[in-house]
C-alpha cells in the first residue's frame, strides 16, 4: 500500500480500512508533528495535536474531497487549526485513541529537529494552496493584473503599455484585487 497515492489511501480510509490509514499515518505523522510544534513550541501539545489530527482524519474521512484540495492541504489545515485553537484558548486538547494503534513518542531530538524543515515545507505548500484558492475567486481582469505584477514581475506602467489598458485602471484593479485577496485569505485563517 505504500505505493498508493494519498487520494487512493483516503478512498480506502473512507471504507474504514485500517491498513490504509496506518500508511497515511506513517507517511505524515512527523510532518504534522513538526508543523504543530512550530506553531505551539511545546512537544507534548504538538504530539496531542498530531494524535487529534489523525483521529479526525479517521472519523471525518468522508468530508475529504479532492475537489477542495489535496490530502496534505486538508490534513495540514486540520493540524494548523487545532494548533491555533490551542494557542488562542491557552489550553490542551483531549486526546482520542487512534484505531488499533499505539501512541509513539518522538524518536530522537535530531529527527525532531529535522521535522521542523518538513513543517516549514508543509506550511509553505499549505499557504501556496490558500493563495491559489483565493486567486481563483478574483474576477479575471483583477487576477490577470495580480499575476502580471506579482508572478511575472511587471510594473504597472509596463502592463498598461503592453495590454493597452489605462494606467489608472491597472491601479484600481490591483487595489481591488489585493483587498479581495486579503479578505479571502483572512477568512481562511491565513496569518502573516
Amino acid at each position: 500500500m505504500n505505493e498508493y497515492s494519498d487520494e487512493q489511501l483516503m478512498a480506502l480510509v473512507m471504507k474504514q480500512d485500517v491498513a490504509a490509514y496506518k500508511v497515511l499515518y506513517e507517511r505524515y505523522k512527523r510532518s504534522v508533528l513538526g508543523l504543530s510544534y512550530k506553531i505551539l513550541g511545546d512537544k507534548a501539545a504538538a504530539e496531542e495535536v498530531m494524535q487529534e489530527t489523525f483521529w479526525r482524519i479517521w472519523h471525518n474521512a468522508a468530508s475529504f474531497s479532492t475537489k477542495r484540495g489535496s490530502f496534505p492541504n486538508w490534513m495540514f489545515g486540520i493540524a494548523r487549526n487545532l494548533s491555533i485553537d490551542i494557542v488562542r484558548r491557552g489550553q490542551k486538547i483531549k486526546m482520542q485513541a487512534l484505531p488499533d494503534m499505539h501512541h509513539e513518542l518522538v524518536e530522537s531530538s535530531a529527527q525532531f529537529k529535522a521535522d521542523h524543515n518538513v513543517a516549514d515545507a508543509a506550511m509553505m505548500i499549505f499557504r501556496h494552496e490558500q493563495v491559489h484558492l483565493a486567486m481563483t475567486s478574483l474576477p479575471e481582469e483583477q487576477r490577470n493584473v495580480v499575476e502580471w505584477i506579482y508572478f511575472q514581475g511587471k510594473t504597472r506602467r509596463q502592463i498598461s503599455e503592453e495590454h493597452n489598458i489605462p494606467f489608472g485602471t491597472i491601479n484600481t484593479r490591483a487595489r481591488l484585487a489585493l483587498d479581495k485577496l486579503k479578505r479571502a485569505l483572512e477568512a481562511q485563517g491565513f496569518e502573516e
